[in-house]
C-alpha cells in the first residue's frame, strides 16, 4: 500500500527569490484587475500560485469561478487558500495535535492500569492480614506466597509505569523541539535568521499598543544591492544579506528586535531609547560595521567589493501606530539615500545630532 504524499510546506511551495517572485506578481496582478478581484493577501497568494502553474487543480477552479460568477466570493477564496496554499501547515499542525492526544491517552491508560494494580495490592494486603489473624495457620506459607506475588506484581507495574513516564517525557521533549522549529519557521526569515516581516509587524503593533515611550524604529537599506546582484549573482547577494543579518543579531541591544522587512531592507525596534540621539548612535555604529564588511571569494579570499547601507530613524510618539511610525522612518531613509547614501538620517531634518 502506498503512503499518502505529504503536502509541501510554504517554504517548499514558494522557493522563489525576489526577482522571480516579482515576475510572478507582474503576471498575477493584471489577472486580478481583469476579473475585478479585490487586492488582499489571500487573493494575492491564490493568483500568485495560479501564475506559477504548479497547481492545475487550483487553476481549473479559479478559471471556473471567474467564468461562473460576476464576483469572487470571500468564502470560496478562503476555502481555496486552505486547500492549496496552507494545507501543508494545517496537516502538520493536525498531526502534532494527534501526537499529543495519543500521548495523553497512553499516559492516562498507564495511570489507570497502575491504579487498578494498587487497588488489587491493597486488597491482597487486607486479605493477607485477615488470614494472619486466624487461629489456625496451616496455610501460612500460601498466604505469605500470595503476598510476595502481589508485591512483585505491584513492583513490576510501577516499573513499567516509570518506564512509560520517562518515554513520555522524551516524546514531550521531541514534540517541544518540533513546535520550536515550527515557530521559528513561522517567525524567522530563513536566509538571515532575523524575524520576518509578518512577525515584525505583529511585534511592532504590540509594542506600540503597550507603551510608545522609549520606542524607536531604525530602517536600513543596503546601497546599490540590485547592481551588486546583477554584477556578482544572487548567491553572493544572499551571502551579503546573511552577513548583515549576523551583524544585526550580534549588535542587538537588550529588548530590541531585528527583522528583514523585504529584499535588502531591514528594521530594528529599539526599546529603552529615550531620544533620537541614542537611536542615532546605535544606527551609526551599525552603519560603520556594515561598511567594514568585505565580500571575498571563498577559495582565494580575494576581496571583491565592500557594501554600505543607508539608515532612517524615527522615535515613537503618543498616538503612533504601525503605519505612522513606519512612514516617518521610511521618509528619513529616503532622505539618507537622497543625500548620498551610506549615512544615518533622523526623522526631523532640523534635529542636529552627534554620534
Amino acid at each position: 500500500m502506498s503512503l499518502a504524499t505529504k503536502a509541501p510546506s510554504l517554504l517548499e511551495l514558494y522557493p522563489e527569490d525576489t526577482r522571480d517572485a516579482a515576475a510572478l506578481l507582474k503576471q498575477a496582478v493584471p489577472l486580478m484587475v481583469r476579473h475585478s478581484i479585490p487586492p488582499n493577501p489571500v487573493h494575492y497568494a491564490l493568483w500568485y500560485t495560479y501564475s506559477k502553474g504548479q497547481e492545475p487543480g487550483l487553476n481549473r477552479r479559479l478559471d471556473k469561478i471567474v467564468k461562473d460568477f460576476d464576483s469572487f466570493p470571500a468564502e470560496t477564496a478562503a476555502k481555496l487558500f486552505r486547500e492549496y496554499i496552507i494545507r501543508g501547515e494545517l496537516e502538520e499542525a493536525q498531526a502534532k495535535q494527534q501526537q499529543v492526544i495519543n500521548l495523553v491517552d497512553d499516559i492516562e491508560g498507564d495511570v489507570s492500569h497502575s491504579l487498578v494494580g494498587s487497588r488489587n495490592y491493597q486488597l491482597s494486603l487486607e486479605q493477607g492480614l485477615a488470614a494472619l489473624q486466624e487461629p489456625l495457620m496451616d496455610d501460612l506459607p500460601s498466604v505469605l506466597s500470595e503476598l510476595q506475588e502481589s508485591t512483585q506484581l505491584m513492583q513490576d507495574q510501577q516499573e513499567k509505569f516509570l518506564y512509560r513516564l520517562r518515554a513520555a517525557q522524551g516524546e514531550i521533549q521531541h514534540l517541544r523541539s518540533q513546535l520550536d522549529r515550527a515557530h521559528a519557521a513561522a517567525t524567522l526569515d530563513s536566509l538571515t535568521q532575523v524575524f520576518n516581516r509578518h512577525a515584525f509587524t505583529r511585534l511592532l503593533e504590540k509594542t506600540l499598543s503597550n507603551d510608545h515611550q522609549g520606542v524607536a524604529l531604525v530602517m536600513l537599506d543596503i546601497d546599490y544591492f540590485k547592481q551588486f546582484n546583477d554584477q556578482y549573482g544572487h548567491p553572493l547577494g544572499d551571502r551579503v544579506l546573511q552577513h548583515v543579518g549576523q551583524l544585526l543579531r550580534d549588535l542587538l541591544p537588550p529588548r530590541a528586535m531585528a527583522a528583514r522587512y523585504g529584499g535588502e531592507e531591514f528594521c530594528i525596534i529599539l526599546r529603552d531609547c529615550p531620544d533620537l540621539s541614542m537611536a542615532y548612535t546605535y544606527a551609526e555604529k551599525l552603519r560603520e560595521k556594515i561598511q567594514s564588511l568585505r565580500i571575498k571569494v571563498r577559495r582565494t579570499d580575494k576581496v571583491l567589493d565592500s557594501i554600505t547601507a543607508s539608515f532612517g530613524i524615527a522615535l515613537a510618539e503618543a498616538g503612533d501606530n504601525l503605519e505612522s511610525l513606519l512612514t516617518r522612518a521610511d521618509d528619513a531613509l529616503y532622505q539618507a539615500k537622497h543625500n548620498g547614501r551610506n549615512q544615518v538620517h533622523p526623522e526631523s531634518p532640523e534635529t542636529v545630532l552627534s554620534a
